[in-house]
C-alpha cells in the first residue's frame, strides 16, 4: 500500500492520531478490551486499519506483538509501545515468534494490489495458511480473528446486499484470493476458535484508497463508472470496534461489516462533497474506458510501477453494480449498536487530510 505521508508534504507539527490520541478511545471499547485474551499478536499492524487498532490497544496499556517487514519503517505507529517482530507472512519462523503463546491473533495483513493472480494467492491464501500453521505449532489456545474483505463474497445482485451465509461469488483475483484465505482460516481448530470479518470499502484518516475520491472532489471533478451503483461503506473506527468485538464473539461465524443502509454512489459523492465544503462535477466513464485504463495500469505495473491504483483486477471490481452487504444482523451479533454515518465520517476524514497536508 502506498505510504502517502512520504508522497505528500506533511507538516511535522500537525496533530495526528496516535497511541496517546487514538481514533477509538479505550473507554469506548472497554468491555471487549477487559475480556481480551492476551498476549495479542497482529499482522498488518502498520497499515491503515491495523495502526488504528494498535493505537487503541496501546492507549489501554496493552502491548501487542506486531509483525513488521521493515523495523526501520513502521509507518503510523513508529513511536507506539509495541513488541516488534521482524518478518513477513512468507517467513514461518517469524510468524512462530509472533504468535507463540498468544491468546488472540488478529490477521490483517495481505496483498491489495498485484499484477498476477499468483501474487494475490501467495500473499493472501498462502500467507493465511502460514499463520494458521504457526498457531497450530505454538498457540493452540488462541482465538483467530481473520479480517477478510467483501470482495471475497463478491458483489450483490441487488442493492439490498449479500448476506454472510450467501454462496460467495468473487469476480476478481483479489476477491478469489481473499475467499481462499478464509478457507485457510476456517481450518483453525484451536481452543479459541475463529471469527471472520468481511469489511466493505473502508474510509477514514490514514486511508489512501477511498482517499482518491476525496482528492478528485477537492479538484472539482469526480470520475465514476456509468450506471446506477449502490455501496456499503465502513468508517475505520467502526472496523476497529468490530475487530475487538470479534475477539469475544461467537466462534465459527462470518460477520459482514459496514453501515446497515447501503447508499447510492451518487448520493455518497454528494455527501462527501458536502462534508468537505466543496463542489464537484461528476463525469460518467463508459465501462470500456475503465477496462482499458485498467489494462494500461496492469501493463505499467508489470514494468515496475507497483503503486498504481487502477489495474485490470481493480477495474473488474469498479464495474460491478452493487458492492453492498447485509450487515444489521452481524452488527447486532457483535454487540455494535451504532455506526458512524458517512457524512460525519467524511467530515472527519476531510479535516485529517487537510491537517496533514494531503488536501487543501
Amino acid at each position: 500500500m502506498l505510504t502517502l505521508s512520504s508522497r505528500y508534504n506533511v507538516p511535522a507539527d500537525m496533530t495526528d492520531y496516535s497511541h496517546t490520541n487514538p481514533l477509538v478511545p479505550p473507554d469506548e471499547v472497554k468491555t471487549w478490551l477487559d475480556a481480551l485474551s492476551r498476549p495479542v499478536a497482529i499482522t498488518g499492524g502498520t497499515g491503515f486499519v491495523g495502526s488504528h487498532l494498535v493505537d487503541t490497544l496501546c492507549a489501554a496499556d496493552i502491548k501487542p506483538r506486531v509483525l513488521v517487514r521493515d523495523p526501520d519503517a513502521p509507518r503510523w505507529i513508529a513511536d507506539a509501545p509495541v513488541a516488534w517482530v521482524p518478518g513477513s507472512l512468507a517467513d514461518g519462523e517469524s510468524l512462530a515468534r509472533l504468535v507463540e503463546g498468544a491468546g488472540t491473533v488478529i490477521h490483517l495483513a495481505g496483498v491489495l494490489r498485484a499484477g498476477r493472480e499468483i501474487d494475490f494467492d501467495t500473499g493472501n491464501r498462502v500467507g493465511t495458511a502460514k499463520v494458521v500453521t504457526a498457531m497450530r505449532e505454538v498457540a493452540g489456545a488462541a482465538r483467530l480473528v481473520h479480517v477478510s474483505s467483501l470482495a471475497g463474497a463478491g458483489p450483490s445482485p441487488d442493492p439490498e446486499g449479500i448476506a454472510p451465509e450467501a454462496e460467495p461469488a468473487p469476480i476478481s483475483w483479489y476477491g478469489r484470493s481473499k475467499l481462499a484465505a478464509e478457507e485457510e482460516a476456517r481450518k483453525w481448530n484451536g481452543g479459541g476458535g475463529w471469527v471472520i470479518l468481511r469489511p466493505p470499502a473502508i474510509y477514514g484518516p490514514r486511508d489512501s484508497d477511498v482517499f482518491e475520491f476525496f482528492r478528485m472532489a477537492s479538484r472539482g471533478l469526480v470520475a465514476l463508472p456509468g450506471g446506477e451503483r449502490w455501496l456499503t461503506v465502513a468508517w475505520v473506527g467502526d472496523v476497529v470496534r468490530a475487530i475487538l468485538a470479534a475477539t469475544a464473539a461467537e466462534t465459527g461465524k462470518i460477520f459482514h461489516l459496514g453501515e446497515p443502509d447501503p447508499v447510492l454512489l451518487d448520493d455518497l459523492i454528494w455527501k462527501l462533497c458536502d462534508a468537505g465544503g466543496v463542489r464537484a462535477r461528476v463525469v460518467r466513464l463508459p465501462p470500456p474506458l475503465v477496462s482499458g485504463a485498467g489494462a494500461i495500469g496492469s501493463a505499467l505495473q508489470k514494468l515496475g510501477m507497483r503503486r498504481l491504483a487502477l489495474t485490470s483486477d481493480k477495474s473488474r471490481e469498479l464495474l460491478a453494480r452493487h458492492w453492498t452487504a447485509r450487515t444489521a444482523e452481524s452488527l447486532e451479533a457483535l454487540g455494535i449498536r451504532n455506526s458512524k454515518p458517512f457524512r460525519d465520517g467524511a467530515a472527519e476524514a476531510w479535516d485529517w487530510y487537510r491537517n496533514q497536508g494531503w488536501l487543501k
